[in-house]
This record gives C-alpha cells, sequence and structure tokens, in this order.
C-alpha cells in the first residue's frame, strides 16, 4: 500500500512515544525512518519499527541514552553511547564530526557502546547534504559465516562513503559485506521473489537465491567472497579500535539481541580543503556521463552510478505515497 510522508511518519512516532523516546527522540527517529522508507530502503525503514519497539520494552536499547565524551584530541573524539537509541547517536556523532571537519578540515568520531543505527547510508547523505565528504561503518553481532565456515562469526558489518555532487544527488556507496543483506531478503521474500543472483547457502551447502532458505540458514554470501568476508573482519576491528570499544565477538558474548553495544566510527571531511568546488563537480559530472557512455549488458535498461537509485525512489514516492508491506503497516498499526 501507499501511504503519505506526514501519515506515515506520525504513525512512526506515536510508536517510538508508546514505548518510551522523549518527544525530541521520537520526533527524530520518526523522521528518519520515513525517510529511508521515502528512498526506497524498506528493509530499514517501515520494516524495523516494530523490531525496535521490541528492543525498547525488553531494555536492550536505553531510551534515554545519550553520548558522553570519553576522549579527545584534535579531531578525534570518542564517545560512549550508553546503550542509547542508534539513530539518536549517530545523528549527534556524525553532526560533531561535521563541526570538526569545519575546524579541522577533517573529524573522526569513535562511538562505542551503542545500538543499531537502521540505515547506514543516512549518516554519510547527513554529511553530503551540507557539502562534505561523509565515511562511516559500524560492526555488528556475528550474523554471516567467515569464508569456509557454517557459523555465524563476521558481523554482516554496513560501509558508507558519501560525497555532494553539483545536481544535488549526492554520490552514495551503502553496502553490507554480504551480498544481500537479512534486510534485503526480508524484503525479497515479503514479496514474493527469489532474488537476482544467489545470496547465500542451504543446509547442503549449495548455493541459493531463495531468500527464505538464506534466512534459515543463516548463511549468507559474502561479497567477492573471502574479500567480503575478510573487508568485514576488518571494520570489526577497526570501529573497536577507533571508538576504544568491542568487537563483534564482545557483542555475540553480551548476549542481549542484534546489534547491542556495537562500536561505530564517523569520518567527515571538508573537500574544499584538498579541491575547488569547480574541479569537484566537473569531475562528477565528466565520470558519471563517462559510465554512462558504456553498451548495456544483457537485460539491462540503464546504467546508474551510486546514489541514482535513491533519487528516482524519492520521485516515485513523493507522487505515489510511500509504499509499505501490507503485512508490515499492520503490525506496526497494532503496537
Amino acid at each position: 500500500m501507499r501511504i503519505p510522508y506526514a501519515e506515515m511518519k506520525a504513525e512512526f512516532k506515536r510508536v517510538f512515544l508508546k514505548y518510551g523516546l522523549s518527544e525530541e527522540k521520537a520526533e527524530l527517529c520518526a523522521t528518519i525512518h520515513t525517510q529511508t522508507n521515502r528512498d526506497g530502503i524498506y528493509s530499514h525503514g517501515s520494516n524495523r519499527i516494530s523490531l525496535f519497539a521490541s528492543y525498547l520494552k525488553k531494555g536492550w536499547v536505553n531510551a534515554e541514552g545519550a553520548p558522553v565524551k570519553e576522549k579527545e584530541f584534535g579531531a578525534i573524539e570518542v564517545y560512549n553511547g550508553n546503550l542509547g537509541p542508534g539513530i539518536t547517536n549517530a545523528v549527534f556523532c556524525v553532526d560533531r564530526a561535521i563541526e570538526l571537519a569545519k575546524k579541522f578540515g577533517i573529524g573522526l568520531i569513535g562511538l562505542k557502546n551503542t545500538t543499531h543505527w537502521m540505515r547506514a547510508g543516512t549518516y554519510g547523505l547527513r554529511a553530503a547534504d551540507q557539502g562534505f565528504i561523509g565515511i562511516n561503518w559500524t560492526n555488528v553481532d556475528g550474523a554471516m559465516p567467515p569464508w569456509g565456515g557454517m557459523e555465524g562469526r563476521l558481523g554482516n558489518n554496513p560501509f558508507v562513503m558519501a560525497a555532494p555532487s553539483p545536481d544535488g544527488t549526492p554520490l552514495l556507496l551503502d553496502m553490507a559485506m554480504s551480498l544481500y543483506s537479512y534486510g534485503k531478503l526480508q524484503v525479497t521474500r515479503l514479496a514474493g521473489k527469489k532474488l537476482p543472483f544467489p545470496g547465500g547457502f542451504d543446509k547442503d551447502g549449495n548455493l541459493t537465491d531463495d531468500p527464505k532458505v538464506v534466512e534459515e540458514t543463516r548463511r549468507l554470501l559474502p561479497m567477492g567472497y573471502w574479500k567480503g568476508a575478510s573487508f568485514a573482519f576488518i571494520l570489526d576491528i577497526l570501529s573497536a579500535i577507533l571508538s576504544d570499544g568491542g568487537a563483534t565477538i564482545d557483542i555475540d558474548n553480551a548476549g542481549k539481541g542484534i546489534c547491542g553495544r556495537c562500536s561505530q566510527a564517523f569520518i567527515v571531511i571538508d573537500p574544499q580543503k584538498t579541491s575547488s568546488t569547480e574541479h569537484i563537480n566537473e569531475i562528477i559530472t565528466r565520470s558519471r556521463a563517462y559510465i554512462k557512455t558504456s553498451a548495456l549488458a544483457e537485460g539491462h535498461k540503464e546504467i546508474r552510478s551510486p546514489g541514482e537509485g535513491i533519487a528516482a525512489a524519492r520521485k516515485e514516492n513523493d507522487e505515489k505515497g510511500i509504499f509499505v508491506d501490507d503485512t508490515v503497516w499492520a503490525e506496526i498499526k497494532a503496537l
């Protein structure tokens, strides 16, 4: 079904207030979740509302938790998130990194002891929309097997890079370390579809494009096979080091739900310190045009640069109302 932006946001906010968030935090979380759905990332928008509410109810997310500074050194600061809502913690940190970048040209914030920040790309876009380059990532619980293993020991750690562009559509790379995230598996399953390419293994170790099977075995296929598994591991270690926090092994040992006690890194860079607006705009415009001149591969209708899919989803959802799965919406309304 399709829901107007204001109605969707109001419903999300109602739920968050009901489950203990303050007016300010409920407003911010509802806005981010609605924007996420508007951008077509339903897996981390409407589809996470019930899960987030359950974490608040169980006390896995501290509704009153907020970042507290523990260390600082010039352009580097480290914060303890006190298990506060992942969105509000992360927004605080990327905004603080932007402030540091304005002063030093670069800002690095390490955040430990935080919770699920929902859509990772939110924070890269927040920097890009203000004219900065944003790089951020998080570690999470062990939900993906290491290459050669069968049990979840690696976090499917999302990694983001974003940059402003002259046409107002920021460049955005927002990717999980698996070929498909669990959220994408859920969205595909709810739509009654198969994955475009095999996304994991069945119980016999065979690659499969059935999202339900991969959800059941929890044997995600790392992007690039062993390369994706290695990327996930190094992101885990670096996020723990830069935040003075825990790694995936510590999140798993805590035994408190998905993505509790995460460690995150936020890097913001002022591109005006290394280049000019003219050069930035020119290089992005020429490069985008260059890749689009490639002959189309079989079965493809267009070539997009990273981030252009969001613009298309926004346009459609603005015109028709924001899409939400009927079952998911009914579940939210019942909370």
